[in-house]
């Protein structure tokens, strides 16, 4: 007979495979990789009802601002979609930009990045195009492992990260929905 203790155990694997996991992923995407890139992939998010950036995105687009600036690379790919707000989130980022300094022919609008592998995928063929081959990516911790992992299983190298100075307690959930995500990108052909 299986005794209460040994199946408290079993049914505790997968909680503790999910805090590991979770573990690896945090800790992975608080560790910026760091280097010179031929393009910056800036991922979009949230646009406030009144057409600016929220405080998330604006964090992304103050990472970019900073790495920009200290020459880790030339050119920004600002992407995203049309929020629920019906906001352009890649026409709002590229104005942030300019508002603060980026020459606009700096700046690539990519208004299809409606999730990670689209912008991965539109980052790709831009690069393709200029024969760029590096990218560095900035987005929030919790999501740059996902986001290296996707831009590298399409044949980007190097792809270089840094995350945005940005925390809010939504992040506890969008850590731990990550994980699964991470695994369902990784898996992807």
């Amino acid at each position: 007979m299986i005794k209460i203790k040994h199946l408290l155990f079993i049914a505790s694997l997968p909680a503790a495979g999910i805090l590991i996991a979770l573990t690896v992923l945090i800790f992975s995407g608080l560790k910026d990789q760091m280097g010179k890139a031929d393009v910056a992939l800036v991922l979009g998010n949230t646009v406030n009802t009144d057409g600016t950036p929220s405080p998330r995105l604006r964090a992304r687009l103050d990472k970019t601002l900073e790495l920009y600036r200290e020459g880790y690379f030339p050119t920004i790919i600002v992407s995203g979609g049309i929020g629920i707000e019906g906001y352009d989130e890649a026409k709002v980022m590229g104005d942030y930009l300019v508002s603060h300094g980026v020459s606009a022919d700096q700046i690539i609008i990519d208004n299809e990045g409606i999730n990670t592998y689209a912008s991965a995928k539109k980052t790709l063929q831009i690069i393709r195009d200029s024969n760029k081959k590096s990218v560095f990516v900035i987005s929030q911790y919790f999501h740059l492992p996902r986001a290296r992992v996707t831009l590298e299983r399409l044949g980007i190298s190097p792809v270089y990260s840094a995350h945005a100075n940005f925390f809010e307690w939504r992040d506890i959930y969008s850590s731990l929905r990550e994980v699964a995500a991470y695994i369902s990108y990784a898996l992807r052909d």
